[in-house]
């Protein structure tokens, strides 16, 4: 299932976030990601196995320089990430559809 993050989900984003960005710290990524998720031009997207949160995409609206692009706002993937037992499934796919769902719904 894949859906919309809130503001009680930025920890379990963290959680994940963590693993692809090591270098930060769980408490600095949850801060962020609640200020991200709470944001309008922003989407936390969750995919979970049953209960299990198994991945996340987060996707914005650009306002600056984008390469390859010639309009403002732009769509941009900002990170996705999949949990190790769930890649190579299509999983990266999915969270990537409903990313560019949701930016063309921004305009």
């Amino acid at each position: 299932m894949i859906y919309r993050a809130k503001k009680e989900d930025a920890s379990i984003v963290a959680g994940l976030a963590i693993r692809m960005w090591p270098e930060n710290t769980m408490e600095g990524l949850t801060a962020e990601f609640e200020e991200i998720i709470v944001g309008e031009d922003a989407a936390v997207l969750l995919m979970t196995a049953g209960r299990t949160p198994i991945g996340f995409a987060q996707c914005q609206l650009r306002y600056d320089y984008v390469e390859g692009t010639e309009t403002s706002p732009v769509g941009y993937l900002e990170g996705i990430y999949i949990a190790d037992d769930y890649r190579r499934q299509g999983c990266a796919r999915k969270l990537l559809e409903k990313c560019q769902i949701w930016a063309k719904e921004q305009g």
